[in-house]
Order: structure tokens, then sequence, then C-alpha cells
């Protein structure tokens, strides 16, 4: 996983339906750039600099993989595409939106385009104001500062009033918090460990990871399948019984719901492909023992690749004991899976083709993936 930068953003509106044009900035903002983790209330404010209706501001805090630059970039776009039409007249004009990057994580950031932190924050009040509501505490890095001391040492004196009207977060559209347990399943290089991980933080679960990396006898399998496939599938059903038991079976007061990477069944497709006839029937007298206790996950979702992805994900995550995994493998663990889905007609089941999507490196692919879990 590329590591998240935090970015708080300023939006403004004086032209039109302004809570709208502020609503749908930021429904973009979430569909193009990245979570968005806190919002202010909106503030109504005298325009500033230039004599015009008055404006509609809030402050955001966006978790992105998006350098700073990157984002500006995508703001610009979403400006451009709610009617901002830029001019190169001198002066502040009237607009339908207005996004401006004022702290990032990356800390000072200096080019031809942008400057951060913005270097006139500390004079605007629109700013300051719904800033302070969710980042009273973030220090300025070259004022040395905090938004509560710019705000009580600030010369602007314009009056902000603060409104009734909110806005609304828009991953609320995407609440998995009814399915209480998610498992994402997928063939080996299928991505289901980084969307766990994508789902857990953005929508506060619980996460539950399997431990492959822990097990001996995995290097050693693709190695010698046969030779070691009984105790490296043993290993692995002991495991995730054991560890599904425990962070499952506990509830988490601060948390909304659990997702998790595997399902215990994964361990009976796997030994289907991989044990002998009778390892396989003891094999399954075992499982079908642990089976019964384990909880049952509210939606199964199966992430599905062909298998030239898998094999092209697998090259690029580079764990050298997965390199001579062979394609012929890879198809049979697809088609176990399928046959499984198809058996379990009890299950709430979404089986989701994501071969021609990255959704690490382009958010909107992650969207698209979020409306087929709740469609």
């Amino acid at each position: 996983m590329k590591t998240s930068n935090r970015i708080h953003i300023s939006l403004g509106s004086n032209i039109g339906n302004r809570l709208d044009y502020l609503q749908q900035a930021l429904q973009l903002i979430y569909k193009t750039i990245g979570d968005v983790v806190d919002i202010s209330g909106v503030y109504q404010t005298p325009a500033w600099g230039f004599s015009s209706d008055d404006f509609y501001n809030a402050c955001i805090l966006v978790k992105t993989f998006d350098a700073t630059s990157e984002v500006l970039d995508k703001l610009l776009e979403i400006e451009n595409s709610l009617g901002r039409n830029r001019t190169d007249a001198e002066g502040y004009e009237a607009r339908t939106i207005d996004l401006d990057i004022i702290f990032s994580s990356e800390g000072i950031v200096e080019t031809e385009n942008l400057i951060v932190p913005h270097p006139s924050m500390q004079d605007r009040k629109f700013v300051l104001k719904p800033l302070e509501e969710i980042a009273e505490e973030e220090e300025h890095p070259i004022v040395k500062q905090t938004v509560h001391q710019l705000l009580e040492n600030t010369t602007d004196v314009s009056e902000v009033i603060k409104l009734k009207d909110v806005l609304l977060n828009p991953k609320q559209k995407y609440s998995l918090s009814s399915v209480q347990y998610l498992t994402i399943e997928g063939n080996i290089g299928a991505g289901k460990t980084s969307l766990a991980h994508l789902i857990a933080q953005e929508f506060n679960a619980k996460l539950v990871l399997e431990r492959f990396a822990d097990n001996p006898f995995l290097p050693k399998f693709y190695e010698d399948m046969e030779r070691y496939a009984f105790p490296l599938e043993m290993s692995f059903l002991a495991d995730r019984y054991q560890r599904l038991q425990d962070d499952i079976g506990q509830f988490d007061l601060f948390k909304d719901f659990v997702v998790s990477d595997y399902d215990v069944f994964k361990s009976l497709i796997f030994a289907q492909v991989t044990l002998q006839e009778d390892e396989y029937k003891l094999y399954k007298k075992v499982f079908d023992i642990m089976y019964r206790d384990l909880p049952k996950p509210g939606l199964y979702v199966y992430l599905y690749q062909n298998t030239e992805r898998l094999l092209e994900n697998i090259k690029k995550r580079g764990r050298d004991y997965e390199q001579k995994i062979p394609a012929e493998y890879l198809n049979k663990i697809n088609k176990g899976y399928l046959q499984f889905i198809k058996s379990q007609a009890h299950f709430n089941v979404r089986i989701i083709d994501i071969s021609d999507k990255d959704f690490i490196s382009n958010r909107e692919d992650y969207i698209w993936i979020l409306n087929q879990l709740t469609k």
C-alpha cells in the first residue's frame, strides 16, 4: 500500500445555489481524490477583497494517496466541471466554487503553481473559522502557531456566521455497517488484502487479515507441492479457525463492523486442489467439525481477476516463493472458488470482475467497487 497524505481543503461559493455547489464539490473530491475524514459546518462570510454576494464556506480533511500537487490538479478539474471560470483578470471574482489547499501532511510545498500552507490563510477569517472546527490544534509549519491561535491573532474582522445547513459526507451512501461481517475473497494476487485495508480505514471497520507470511510451510509448498500440501493446509486451517474465533467472536465497541481478507472455507477450496484423495477425506472431517462453530459472513465478496492479471500482480509484489506459481494452479483455484459459491445458495454473494480495474492507483475504480458492494 502507498503512503497516504492528509490534506485540509477550503471550499467556497457565492454564485447560484451555494450549498449545492459545496456539496457537489465534496462528492467529486470523495470520488476522485480520497476519503473525506472530517467536514466543518457551513459559514456565511462577506466577499473578501471585492464587492459581491456573500460566500458559503467550509473546510474538509481528506485522506488521499495522491501527492499534494496531484490533488491541486484534480481540484482545478473539479472547479472547471462545476462552472468555475478562471480568468487572467487582476483581483478577485465571484465564483461557483473555489477550492484551496490549506495544509498538507507533506508539510511545506512550494512550486510554480502551489504554495502550502496557503500563504494568506492567517489573514482570512473565512478560512480560519471553519478550519478551526476540524483542525484547532494543527500547527502552521512556518508561523508556528495553531489554527486556534491564528484565528485569535488574525487582523481580519469580517463577520462570520455559522449556518444551520450541513454538508453530507458522500461515503454515507456506501455504509457497510449493516453487513456486520464482510469477507473479501479472491485468488492469489487478486487484491483482497489491499481492498480490505481500504475499507477498514475508510469505514471504521475491524480488520482481520490472514497471517500467511508466518506459515513456515508456504515457501516449501511452492517448491514441492505434493510433499508439503497436507501440513500446509492443516496449519492454515488451524490458524484460520483460531483467528476467526478470536477476532470475529469478540465485539469491538469502537468499530462499526468486521472486514476480513479471507473466509475459512478457502481452506477447503485449496485443499481440494492440493491434496490427494485420502488426505482430503481426512482433512474434510476435521474441517466440518471446525466450520460448524464459526461465524458466517453477512456479505461474501469474490474479487475475480483473469489469470494473466493475477500473474502480473504476483510478479509486481515480488514475493520470491510465489514467483514459480503456475497458471494452471491459479485456474484450478479460481474454479474451486466459483464451484463453492454456486453451492452456497444461502450466502449473500457478490462476484466482482476487476480484471480491468486498478483500485489502488485509481480512486474512481475503488468507488466503482463500493457501488458493486452496496447496490
